[in-house]
C-alpha cells in the first residue's frame, strides 16, 4: 500500500522559512509527478506545487518566488522549501501523486503567526 509521511512543519513568523519533507512507501517513486497541497481550515485543499518526473516544476501564483519544490529520487522524497512566509499560509499540507492520487497521509501543520 502506498503510504505519504509528511514531516517538517511548525510555527513560524511571517516572513520566515520552513522546508517540508515527504516521504513516499511506494514503487517507482521516480516515474511519478508529486505535488504539495495544502488545506487552511474551511477552505478545500489545494495544489500549491508539482514536480514531474524530469524535474519540472509548476506553482501557482499564490506561492511562486517564494515556494519550491525538489525530489530526491534515491531518497523516495519530495520536499518543498517555502520562504517569505505570511499568515495565509497557514495550512495542513500534504504530499500527493498530482495525475493518480492515493491515500492521503496525515500531513504537517504548518503555522505562519507573530
Amino acid at each position: 500500500q502506498v503510504q505519504f509521511v509528511e514531516s517538517g512543519g511548525g510555527l513560524v513568523q511571517p516572513g520566515g522559512s520552513l522546508r517540508l519533507s515527504c516521504t513516499y512507501s511506494g514503487r517507482g517513486f521516480s516515474i511519478y509527478a508529486m505535488g504539495w497541497y495544502r488545506q487552511a481550515p474551511g477552505k478545500q485543499r489545494e495544489l500549491v506545487a508539482t514536480i514531474g518526473s524530469g524535474g519540472s516544476t509548476n506553482y501557482p501564483d499564490s506561492v511562486k518566488g517564494r515556494f519550491t519544490i525538489s525530489r530526491d529520487n534515491a531518497k523516495n522524497t519530495v520536499y518543498l522549501q517555502m520562504n517569505s512566509l505570511k499568515p495565509e499560509d497557514t495550512a495542513v499540507y500534504y504530499c500527493n501523486r498530482p495525475n493518480n492520487q492515493v491515500s492521503w497521509g496525515q500531513g504537517t501543520q504548518v503555522t505562519v503567526s507573530s
